[in-house]
């Protein structure tokens, strides 16, 4: 409790000191305004700072894991967005205090020799404090955006692999992948909708689901099971679990609460109609040949957990002409994959989500994301082995995106 209060205490004086100085350019602002909307401006100003502090309070000493995770998504976004916002005014804002203390300094050694007034106060500039307060809109705007707009405009991205060793029958057979649906976070179930049906007018051979169906708790896909149980594909519909799936980031009243929430993920799988592999394989058949589909619990990177059992699904495949491996963290590819699984032809994952914000034009594409993970969106290639990485189909903690869409793949398989 001591620590909650301590952070609630650094925190809030935070909040205060950027909204106090962020204040000072709504002065500037509106200091030639009429009484009423100068009034509305200055003490409305405030408005979003107590709510905020007053959620921050509720966040840490309340129980937020009382209401539904979409919940507690929209009520983080409102602080990450307030706040973010207004560090972009304090950034203009702070050039301008640069620009009068360098001017108060020359004012002082140029004149108070002879006793003018020096020190005297020098004004906030009007452009600078209309610069600050612009700035503040543009990110809040773009995210707002990111919302109403981004966070359900699908796009369908394709991509040709050649495989040396693909069978004849399978030559030109097409996957379908989404991953990262988060169904937790949702909120129009209508475009949700849309977004399922576009996948199926491409009318894939089979499809891939690789991971996390839910942000915490397994009851958040109650409502979209009728929705998502529409994926059906000639050769079937396999998917693996993601790193949020297991509920490892929710408050759980005991051991078997978080072991039953698990089991009725599984029972989701089951009712959407998806091949759920658990550490195991299936081979697709056409005409006289197959290939295997192996999918591995999450195996994560970076302080993720490693359920997965690449040696139990890997099991029994060794003469599969072609390998497709479903694991939902890209860090496996290059940590366990490709060192020790050198006949794995291509792995499909997702995680990153694209971190939801990023600029891609033609073959140029840069996000946050691509810090943290060496590959994080797109096909990638080393040496005969390729990975594709799923920008996701929905959205965790921001409800939208910016620049970097929800992403439905098609794959097509060639023979070299």
């Amino acid at each position: 409790m001591r620590s909650r209060i301590m952070t609630f205490l650094v925190l809030t004086i935070l909040f205060l000191v950027v909204d106090y100085y962020v204040f000072q350019a709504i002065v500037v602002v509106s200091r030639n305004w009429p009484a009423v909307p100068q009034a509305l401006v200055r003490y409305g100003f405030w408005i979003p700072t107590v709510v905020c502090v007053s959620l921050l309070m509720w966040w840490m000493f309340g129980d937020p894991y009382a209401v539904s995770s979409k919940a507690r998504n929209w009520v983080a976004t409102g602080i990450f967005a307030v706040y973010v916002s207004k560090l972009f005014a304090v950034v203009v804002l702070f050039i301008d205090d640069l620009r009068r203390g360098v001017t108060w300094v020359v004012n002082f050694f140029n004149k108070g020799a002879a006793g003018d007034a020096a020190g005297a106060a020098i004004t906030r500039s009007d452009f600078l404090a209309k610069t600050a307060v612009a700035a503040a809109a543009i990110p809040f705007g773009t995210m707002a955006f990111g919302i109403l707009s981004g966070a359900h405009d699908y796009r369908v991205r394709r991509k040709t692999v050649v495989l040396p060793n693909l069978p004849k029958s399978f030559d030109g057979v097409t996957i379908g992948q989404v991953s990262d649906i988060h169904s937790g976070s949702f909120f129009n179930k209508t475009a949700v909708k849309g977004g399922v049906e576009m996948l199926l007018r491409e009318k894939p051979d089979v499809i891939f689901f690789t991971g996390d169906l839910v942000n915490n708790e397994a009851s958040e896909v109650k409502d979209y099971i009728n929705i998502f149980d529409k994926f059906r594909a000639p050769l079937g519909v396999y998917s693996v679990t993601g790193n949020h799936d297991y509920g490892d980031y929710h408050r759980w009243a005991s051991a078997s609460a978080k072991q039953r929430n698990f089991k009725d993920l599984l029972e989701a799988h089951r009712l959407m109609g998806f091949h759920l592999l658990k550490n195991d394989h299936h081979f697709l058949e056409t005409g006289n040949d197959r290939i295997a589909v192996l999918g591995i619990e999450n195996w994560g990177g970076r302080g993720f957990a490693k359920y997965g059992r690449m040696d139990e699904a890997y099991a029994g495949t060794q003469d599969a002409p072609v390998k497709l491996l479903l694991s939902h963290d890209p860090s496996h590819w290059d940590l366990q994959v490709r060192p020790q699984y050198g006949d794995i032809d291509m792995m499909f994952a997702g995680h990153t989500h694209g971190f939801q914000f990023g600029i891609e034009v033609g073959d140029f594409k840069w996000s946050p994301s691509q810090y943290v993970y060496k590959q994080w969106a797109g096909l990638y290639q080393e040496g005969s082995q390729y990975l594709y990485v799923n920008r996701g189909f929905g959205y965790l903690g921001y409800p939208g995106r910016v620049g970097m869409p929800p992403e439905l793949t098609i794959i097509e398989l060639k023979r070299g």
